[in-house]
């Protein structure tokens, strides 16, 4: 996924299309939480302009992370839309926005793509799947893993009566 100025210049009038599988496997030795990546699929097209390339991408795939309560392998997918500006004349621009300044005349867009993934990764990634062996129990003897949503929605006991009052009021 590397074009050069030049070669962008010529594309220019056509248009770009870009459809590939990316093996991004180095990211396991660069980053310490990710255990296996699977291909990573770009799909996307690039705006050509004389000044700039603007590339509008869609980045999904599945990376393996370990859970934060058992350490056992998760499978996180991930998908994300993102918009890349590239300027190939810097000097043109003093705005604040996210622009990327190229190194040479070459547009890689690999290193992006990877800064991306890596931002995606949670803090915290559980294993729900009991089956999987070595993942923490979601229940035992009188207990069980509550969601948050669960436990907003749940009535205190001890308020149940006070919700009755105020039925008998209205009536």
């Amino acid at each position: 996924m590397k074009w050069t100025i030049s070669q962008l210049h010529q594309l220019q009038s056509k248009g770009l299309k870009i459809e590939e599988n990316l093996d991004l496997t180095d990211l396991i030795t660069s980053h310490p939480d990710i255990r296996d990546i699977d291909p990573v699929k770009v799909t996307g097209r690039a705006d050509i302009s004389s000044s700039k390339v603007t590339f509008h991408l869609h980045v999904s795939g599945s990376m393996v992370l370990p859970c934060s309560r058992t350490l056992v392998d998760v499978q996180y997918p991930f998908s994300i839309d993102t918009t890349e500006t590239f300027l190939l004349k810097p000097a043109e621009y003093e705005t604040e926005e996210d622009f990327h300044q190229l190194d040479g005349d070459v547009v890689d867009l690999v290193p992006i793509l990877k800064e991306i993934i890596i931002l995606e990764i949670p803090i915290q990634v559980f294993c729900v799947d009991e089956n999987v062996e070595g993942a923490a129990p979601q229940s035992g003897k009188d207990w069980e893993v509550v969601s948050e949503d669960d436990q907003n929605n749940k009535v205190d006991p001890r308020l149940a009566g006070l919700a009755k009052f105020f039925e008998n009021e209205e009536g």
